[in-house]
């Protein structure tokens, strides 16, 4: 069946701006966002879609969560930024709330997701050197392949993805990279001594919602244990409910020795993150030593302290864990010849298709805005499907049903 694509007049309009006068390092679906509520958005036209994407995980609590846009008015309305050159009448408290709220002595809050991981990369190498006796410049962390942790040029010297990395050497070194979900390849990458930590992400997300096997991360985190070696979670799309429970390392009670936090941290209100860890890591940081002018802001803190409330007032990653299983039981009951996988946890999932079409992904995504339903293909043929964590029963049959008609489109 022709994939019939509408795009109006005024949303065209939006997107020649940006085609023209922004750098082109993001193709987005053809459709122009104006307002959101819940599960929903709106386009410039009017027409109501799922969204399916959640803005990568960042709006667990759905678009413009009231309770969380009070409070960001309110302390907007108050005070918004100092920098750290002062205190402020917020960051304690945040500070005191998340620390609580998650179980560790310390808290270094930053902005965007990849800012938080340099940070967990920066504190893993001081506390290599300051505790862990590794000889200067010589530490090193060991990373999966298929990984995203972000695009900063640490970061991605640090990944296997060409896309993400070619043309934009020379690499930052001190990265060893393994195969994920194989103990025995960390295993025998743990053997060197010079070893500082393990970064993992508890289900890839970037790479098509992989989720390791059962009792890999237990077994990751007891080797890293043996080793004197810190077990780091990147836990900033899989964290926060997103996979029916609050991080993902609790389906294996891993309490990671760095956990790093991001995207719903502010219930998508704005760019918060942070990083967790207890006083022998985080207290080898002195002043001066790291820092961000608007890590920690009064606006985020205030914000951040609400987004994490709500998570659990609104019991959403019972939610979570509930509608995730209906979506994949309802998803794998279509018995589409051209879903090849259905796997995820909670209500971080994700589609394989099958199709001898390279674009069937993207085919596909494009016929499911038409009828209704935002999402993006990661990979060319896998679709992650992770709508809010407030999504009701009667809305994932009724996305479900969205799904089984636009997939006639690659028939």
């Amino acid at each position: 069946m022709e994939n019939v694509i509408t795009i109006s007049e005024k949303a065209n309009h939006y997107i020649e701006l940006e085609d023209k006068y922004g750098a082109h390092n993001y193709h987005p679906l053809p459709v122009v966002l104006s307002r959101g509520e819940g599960v929903y958005a709106w386009d410039v036209d009017g027409k109501r879609y799922y969204d399916f994407l959640s803005s990568y995980s960042a709006l667990n609590q759905g678009h413009c969560h009231p309770k969380i846009v009070k409070t960001f008015i309110e302390q907007a309305q108050k005070l918004t930024l100092t920098s750290r050159a002062y205190y402020n009448d917020c960051l304690g408290e945040f500070d005191k709330y998340i620390t609580g709220y998650f179980g560790y002595d310390k808290v270094l809050p930053m902005n965007t997701g990849a800012e938080a991981v340099e940070t967990a990369l920066k504190l893993c190498r001081k506390w290599a050197y300051k505790v862990k006796g590794i000889p200067h410049d010589k530490a090193k962390i060991i990373v999966c392949e298929d990984n995203f942790h972000g695009r900063t040029i640490a970061i991605i010297s640090l990944s296997t993805n060409p896309e993400a990395r070619d043309d934009f050497g020379p690499y930052t070194p001190g990265f060893e990279i393994i195969p994920y979900n194989d103990i025995h390849a960390l295993e025998k990458a743990l053997a060197d001594k010079n070893v500082a930590g393990f970064l993992v992400e508890p289900i890839q997300g970037e790479a098509g919602v992989i989720v390791p096997d059962q009792g890999y991360l237990s077994a990751a985190k007891k080797l890293c244990e043996q080793h004197n070696v810190l077990f780091i979670a990147d836990e900033i799309q899989t964290g926060l409910a997103r996979t029916g429970k609050m991080l993902a390392c609790d389906y294996e009670n891993v309490r990671p020795d760095m956990l790093i936090l991001g995207k719903a941290l502010s219930g998508g209100m704005m760019p918060v993150s942070a990083v967790l860890a207890d006083d022998e890591i985080m207290m080898t940081l002195k002043p001066g030593e790291h820092g961000s002018t608007y890590g920690g802001n009064p606006l985020a803190c205030k914000t951040s302290i609400v987004a994490l409330q709500v998570l659990k007032d609104e019991k959403m990653a019972e939610n979570a864990l509930a509608m995730g299983e209906l979506f994949r039981e309802k998803i794998k009951a279509l018995h589409s010849e051209h879903i090849s996988v259905v796997r995820g946890k909670g209500l971080l999932n994700a589609i394989v298709i099958a199709h001898a079409k390279e674009d069937a992904a993207w085919e596909l995504c494009l016929r499911m805005k038409e009828e209704g339903l935002l999402a993006k293909p990661t990979h060319n043929d896998r679709i992650r499907l992770a709508p809010p964590l407030i999504i009701n029963k009667e809305q994932i049959l009724e996305s479900v049903e969205i799904i089984r008609k636009s997939l006639s489109c690659l028939d």
